[in-house]
């Protein structure tokens, strides 16, 4: 965990350049909405994501999936605590060769030691490409 504060909800300029100072350096990954009740991010996808046949990853859609469960998560903690990832799944339901994906992140249960979300992944076209639910324990901040 980064031992810099959380930005503020709304502030889309911090939340960018904190995720390109972790793995959003590697995968091109831009914040479009940060809220407690909804996170959206678009990744690019080419080649730094694509496996070898030349199709979005799936391990490159899950690190989208996670990064916006989290940072929604984040911002549910109470003072003092971080959310971690515990648990995700994907099913991937359609190939993406090149272009530009969306993921929208909403809660389905946020609680005092857990939250789950739910995150669509999505094309320009609005077609499916991948839905994800991903768990995250409320720990204490180190």
């Amino acid at each position: 965990m980064t031992s810099e504060p959380m930005p503020a909800s709304g502030d889309l300029a911090a939340w960018n350049r904190r995720m390109k100072s972790v793995i959003g350096g590697s995968i091109p990954i831009e914040f479009e909405h940060v809220a407690k009740d909804r996170v959206v991010a678009t990744m690019v996808v080419d080649h730094r994501v694509h496996q070898p046949f030349g199709v979005l990853h799936g391990g490159a859609s899950l690190v989208l999936a996670e990064s916006v469960a989290s940072v929604g998560a984040g911002l549910n903690c109470p003072e003092g605590m971080s959310a971690v990832g515990q648990e995700i799944n994907a099913n991937h339901v359609r190939a993406k060769r090149d272009g530009t994906v969306r993921a929208v992140a909403v809660p389905v249960h946020i609680g005092r030691t857990s939250q789950v979300w739910t995150i669509d992944i999505r094309d320009e076209e609005e077609r499916l490409i991948c839905i994800s639910r991903c768990t995250l324990a409320t720990v204490p901040r180190e």
